[in-house]
């Protein structure tokens, strides 16, 4: 198998993978539930301390908080930070939903493929300061250190997103070709 063949494979595969999710309505259910909740955790990141303090005072903040959030994350980087962050979540979303599929189909044996999401799922995300999930983990500060504002931190993470995606394919289906299917 050439390069040319392995990057055609790998562009279906990674075809299959988004495409599943929207295959039953359990499972584009499943996929807009786990992005709303991640675009919702990803903006509330971005200002940890400030997000504790209202929703601490009562949830009844949570709607100003988000728009807050959102008008922040787009003051800060524009469209292109609100772009990041909802194509974040809606990866995350089929990351997880293909995941769950995974492991309903194949068993225990196919976390070892899943493991490889974990890495983009914690190192991006946060549009304002590019820690994402790691700023709750008290990374911050080392991430805002870094060139580009940690905009190569989000993006890295997508790409691991899209390669794992990629990688693991439709979940229904065996990524490892047959003899016959040769």
């Amino acid at each position: 198998m050439d390069l040319r063949d392995s990057v055609e494979q790998y562009l279906t595969d990674l075809g299959a993978a988004i495409t599943y999710p929207f295959e039953t309505w359990r499972g584009t259910i499943g996929l807009v539930a786990v992005a709303a909740a991640t675009y919702v955790l990803l903006l509330l990141s971005t200002m940890p301390a400030f997000s504790l303090q209202m929703l601490g005072d009562g949830l009844y903040w949570f709607e100003y908080v988000l728009v807050s959030l959102t008008e922040t994350v787009y003051r800060t980087d524009g469209w292109t930070g609100i772009a990041v962050v909802v194509l974040y979540a809606l990866l995350s979303g089929i990351a997880v939903v293909n995941a769950v599929a995974q492991f309903r189909f194949v068993g225990p044996s196919s976390l070892a493929d899943l493991t490889g999401i974990v890495p983009g799922l914690l190192a991006s995300g946060c549009a304002s300061c590019g820690a994402g999930l790691l700023g709750f983990l008290g990374f911050a500060g080392g991430l805002a250190a870094l060139p580009y504002d940690g905009a190569l931190i989000r993006i890295g993470g997508l790409v691991l997103l899209l390669f794992f995606l990629g990688r693991a394919g439709h979940p229904e289906r065996c990524a490892i070709p047959t003899e016959g299917g040769k």
